[in-house]
């Protein structure tokens, strides 16, 4: 080639960069036009969508460039987190933007799990395939034996970058990160980050290992217990598939060595990289796209002496769910990976065609109530994600509960995490006709770790030995308010025991005796819901208790209302509670 030759063809290359940067400029200014014009539904899908389409179609890595750059435009973060979230999650939207049309059902979902500015769509119709009718008569029997204990840890969200002496006051969702020393300028700290936590800020490694040595200091001997998930800090920015992986390989070692108990864990929504990043097995064949598989096998391999061999097999195989019986006893524990079913898991936006099973995990939720059911066993399905909540997508949870309705017998209770409060989900034979006698399953959300959510808590169950249902479920929290949580370290109390708090408003409100035999079931919750409808102090009480007293907000009249709702909606199409506000952060 030639002098003359490759000039022109410098100068064809520098027209075709002005061609693009000109072209990246228009799309530029429509995205923010887009921003400031889409106010609802509609406009989402009209004015929003068709330019982050065409940039999409453009390529991942101009994608995150130009919405790095509207990120920063719109203020919507600091420069850091814009970077940082685009870098890890652009790959994943742009994937998104190009698989759907933008006026059908997957546009509508997008819309709203990425920006808030749409309703969920009516549920799409699907049944669920089950190999049996159910079985008439089953019935378990409790002949008032002692019950067990079982303990329920949730959202530990451990922070190993906290800093002692780091601010706790910073422009980003989680502080305490930055030591002042490293700093240039010295800065003035208005709220330095203590030894054990910070309101601020995720748990340091030291209040984490406060609550894994409490039961042997506060004396609970219970036979085993339950991780529902959630091991990684929250600064979703920063995190990287590294940092995922040491995070959860240290909290499997420190949970078992300090607990001394068996152990049944789940995997939560942030327990990937990037986070809530869990493909669809089909989408994961795309060189592209990064697998979570290397979630499943930290976590197989890391469980393996909790679960044993043949969970851990499943674990790798089956996305993370596996099944297990516990020894001694005729309970069988499952444990489902529900980020498949979470409306921020932005892979499942890459068709137009509906898929009622991501990963083929309601088929294997049922095949193991099927054999719970024929071996005479009482069921737990534990999770992260509770499904009734606004984030569970209503497709999913409809055919979830189709699942709830078909074992009802068989599942004596289930248990989650995820909001970080302490609470409760009822689930009905007939969402319509809302009572004691059409209630017939629970989900028990247990509070979290992290401080940032209220006084750090967990929970502890009274367990029938006969019919494996809840007797009682007692909060114990740590008060980061106490002058000595700082110096001495945290003291975990009893807060409140759900049997000696609630069970006298229940026996009054039905004129009943509560028996120690009679379990804390979904027709005790049920009644409860009716209570707090009409009981304003009760309701209060229970407002309170949700964080523990930590973080509590003023919540009357439409509020009491809704969060009445959210507790009888094990099903996300019937709760109240929206979830409106802009998820890619």
């Amino acid at each position: 080639m030639g002098p003359s030759s490759s000039k022109f063809f410098s100068l064809l290359l520098l027209s075709i960069v002005i061609v693009l940067d000109t072209c990246r400029a228009d799309l530029f200014t429509d995205i923010i036009t887009g921003f400031e014009g889409a106010t609802d539904c509609s406009s989402c899908q009209s004015v929003l969508l068709p330019p982050l389409q065409t940039l999409a179609n453009q390529g991942d890595a101009n994608f995150t460039v130009t919405m790095t750059e509207v990120c920063e435009a719109l203020q919507l973060a600091d420069v850091e987190v814009c970077s940082g979230t685009f870098s890890r999650t652009g790959l994943i939207l742009s994937h998104g933007l190009r698989g759907f049309s933008p006026n059908g059902t997957t546009a509508v979902k997008f819309c709203n799990a990425v920006f808030g500015l749409c309703q969920q769509p009516p549920v799409t119709p699907f049944h669920v395939s089950f190999p049996k009718p159910a079985p008439s008569g089953t019935k378990f029997i409790s002949r008032g034996r002692p019950p067990f204990q079982v303990l329920h840890i949730s959202d530990v969200h451990i922070d190993r970058f906290y800093t002692v002496g780091a601010d706790g006051n910073c422009s980003e969702s989680i502080c305490c990160r930055d030591p002042v020393s490293n700093m240039s300028v010295p800065v003035a700290v208005s709220d330095p980050a203590g030894p054990f936590g910070n309101t601020n800020c995720d748990s340091p490694v030291s209040l984490s290992r406060s609550l894994l040595g409490a039961m042997n200091v506060i004396g609970i001997d219970a036979k085993f217990s339950i991780f529902t998930g959630d091991v990684v800090e929250r600064a979703t920015w920063s995190v990287d598939r590294s940092e995922v992986m040491s995070d959860l390989v240290d909290w499997n070692e420190e949970m078992t060595k300090l607990l001394d108990m068996p152990i049944y864990p789940a995997l939560g929504n942030h327990d990937s990289a990037p986070v809530n990043s869990f493909p669809r097995k089909i989408s994961a064949t795309n060189p592209n796209i990064t697998s979570a598989q290397f979630v499943f096998d930290t976590q197989s391999a890391g469980w393996e002496g909790l679960i044993g061999q043949v969970a851990a097999n499943q674990v790798e195989h089956d996305s993370g769910s596996y099944s297990v019986v516990h020894p001694g006893t005729n309970l069988r524990i499952i444990s489902m990976n529900t980020q498949y079913w979470y409306i921020q898991n932005y892979w499942l936006y890459d068709t137009d065609e509906q898929i009622p099973d991501p990963n083929g995990l309601f088929a294997f939720l049922v095949y193991q109530l099927q054999e719970a059911e024929e071996e005479g066993q009482r069921a737990w399905i534990i999770g992260h994600i509770p499904s009734g909540k606004a984030d569970f997508p209503h497709d999913q949870s409809n055919y979830y509960d189709q699942i709830i309705q078909r074992y009802k017998n068989t599942i004596s209770a289930q248990f989650a995490g995820h909001s970080h409060v302490d609470e409760f989900q009822i689930a009905y034979s007939d969402y319509n006709n809302q009572t004691a006698k059409t209630a017939d399953s629970v989900i028990f959300v247990g509070p979290a770790l992290t401080p940032q959510s209220g006084n750090p808590a967990f929970k502890l169950y009274d367990i029938d030995p006969d019919t494996y249902e809840v007797l009682d479920a007692k909060v114990f929290m740590a008060n980061i308010t106490d002058p000595t949580f700082q110096t001495s370290g945290p003291t975990w109390e009893l807060y409140y025991s759900a049997r000696d708090s609630y069970g006298p408003l229940v026996s009054a409100f039905t004129n009943t005796t509560l028996s120690p035999a009679d379990p804390l079931n979904a027709s005790f919750w049920h009644v409860l819901t009716e209570v707090f409808a009409s009981n304003g102090t009760a309701f209060q009480e229970w407002n309170t208790r949700k964080s523990r007293g930590g973080s509590v907000g003023s919540c009357t009249g439409s509020c009491v209302t809704n969060s009445v709702c959210d507790m009888r909606a094990a099903r996300s199409e019937n709760n109240c509670v929206s979830s409106h506000f802009l998820c890619v952060f």
